[in-house]
């Protein structure tokens, strides 16, 4: 059970929690490539090649988190991710830019995206089962819950998010 005043983003959770889901199917793009999930657009990052991350990006939900797995060692092993054939050191703040602009490009892009996050109010926003360690995960707890509550106060005072490039 979740403590009060939280809200813990699952994909098994009622609205507005599960809308805020990397698994959830949403349709964005980002850096000119279609994508279907946040979730697909994460483990794209895990390869090396663009034309696999572009088949990564077209997935959703459980199907994109198990293909990914298959790409967990490697990456690790490297100490880091890719995009277009850029390598991010995990412990980067460059890739805590990437990460800042793909969730802005699916608020900027998705209005059901933006919606769920304002209709969790003031809530402070959990994930429970995500893991903490950056060197376990491609997204930790941590980084999805303070870009979802960033974005939301951006979006309470009325940002442009258009003019917004990294969240801070």
């Amino acid at each position: 059970m979740g403590q009060p005043n939280t809200l813990d983003v699952c994909s098994t959770a009622k609205y507005p929690a599960k809308a805020l889901s990397n698994f959830i199917a949403r349709n964005f793009i980002f850096d000119e490539v279609a994508c279907s999930s946040i979730e697909g657009l994460l483990q794209s990052l895990k390869y090396d090649k663009v034309n696999a991350q572009i088949e990564m990006c077209k997935m959703s939900g459980i199907a994109a988190s198990q293909k990914g797995k298959e790409r967990n060692n490697h990456w690790k092993a490297k100490g880091g991710l890719w995009w277009q054939n850029e390598f991010y050191a995990r412990k980067s703040q460059d890739y805590q830019r990437l990460l800042d602009r793909i969730f802005l490009e699916v608020a900027k892009q998705c209005e059901d995206f933006r919606t769920a996050l304002l209709d969790t109010g003031d809530l402070i926003l959990t994930h429970r089962i995500g893991k903490v360690n950056e060197l376990d995960t491609v997204l930790t707890q941590n980084e999805l819950c303070s870009r979802l509550m960033k974005i939301r106060t951006l979006l309470k005072k009325g940002v442009d998010l258009s003019s917004i490039k990294h969240l801070k």
